[in-house]
C-alpha cells in the first residue's frame, strides 16, 4: 500500500488522497498524535467528517456530512 502524500501547512498536517492532489484530512498534531480539530474529505473535495482529538483520542462531538456537505449524523465521543 502506498503512503498518502502529506505536508505541514500553517501548523496543520494535511494528507492527500491517493491521487496526490485532493485533500483527505487536515488537523493539528502534538507529540506525533492527532490533537485539536480535524476534518476529512471525500475524493471530490466535500467535507465528510469532523471532530476533535485530545492526545490522540477522539473526544466530544463528531459530525458526519452527506455528499452535499450538510451534517446528517452527530456522535458524542465522550
Amino acid at each position: 500500500m502506498t503512503e498518502k502524500r502529506q505536508e505541514m501547512i500553517d501548523g496543520y498536517l494535511v494528507k492527500y488522497h491517493a491521487n496526490g492532489t485532493t485533500r483527505w484530512s487536515k488537523g493539528e498534531v502534538a507529540d506525533g498524535r492527532p490533537h485539536g480539530y480535524w476534518e476529512w474529505y471525500r475524493i471530490d473535495g466535500t467535507l465528510k467528517r469532523s471532530g476533535h482529538f485530545h492526545e490522540g483520542e477522539p473526544v466530544g462531538e463528531w459530525i458526519t456530512y452527506d455528499a452535499a456537505g450538510e451534517p446528517y449524523r452527530t456522535t458524542n465521543r465522550g
